[in-house]
């Protein structure tokens, strides 16, 4: 899929990978969302379905908390307080922290009520806003909330495809 360049097109692009990654997501048994067989996205580490799954949910809901700082006019470190972007590893295993208590079912919910979110504030928002402006630095608004949400969506997708195959799990 090419990158989107308009609301519709962004739209669109988050709601067929999304709808591609929640397929895969609800074959998986739950009894192996925990074990930690994927790599991680840090150099040398592995992570849980569960862990894929938080690192989606805490970059929709950093998108959300940039969006709601900036339209109160308060100003936003980037990407979250604390974290620089060089040491996106460490935001990474902060998301997994974040939500590792929450069971696979109710994390699944959350992310579905984060995407629903992102997409109310795509709607909230006109293509000039999103693909006509700088938002943060040289990036559109449209573009950053693509980087976090339908591109990593569609690398979830495969990662969790390969898992599958690698178990014969397909």
């Amino acid at each position: 899929m090419a990158v989107p360049t308009d609301k519709t097109a962004l739209i669109d692009a988050i709601q067929i990978n999304y709808g591609k990654l929640k397929k895969e997501l609800s074959t998986i048994p739950v009894e192996l969302t925990v074990s930690k067989e994927l790599e991680g996205h840090s150099k040398g580490t592995q992570m849980s379905l569960h862990n894929l799954v938080a690192y989606l949910v805490g970059w929709g809901e950093l998108v959300l908390k940039w969006n709601q700082k900036m339209d109160a006019g308060e100003a936003v470190d980037f990407p979250e307080t604390g974290y620089k972007w060089n040491e996106l590893g460490k935001l990474a295993q902060k998301f997994y922290s974040d939500y590792e208590e929450i069971e696979w079912t109710t994390l699944l919910q959350r992310l579905d009520q984060t995407v629903d979110r992102i997409l109310a504030l795509i709607e909230s928002k006109t293509n000039a806003v999103l693909y006509e402006q700088s938002w943060y630095e040289k990036w559109t608004l449209g573009r950053m909330i693509q980087f976090n949400t339908a591109s990593p969506y569609t690398n979830a997708r495969g990662r969790i495809r390969k898992w599958k195959k690698e178990r014969k799990l397909s």
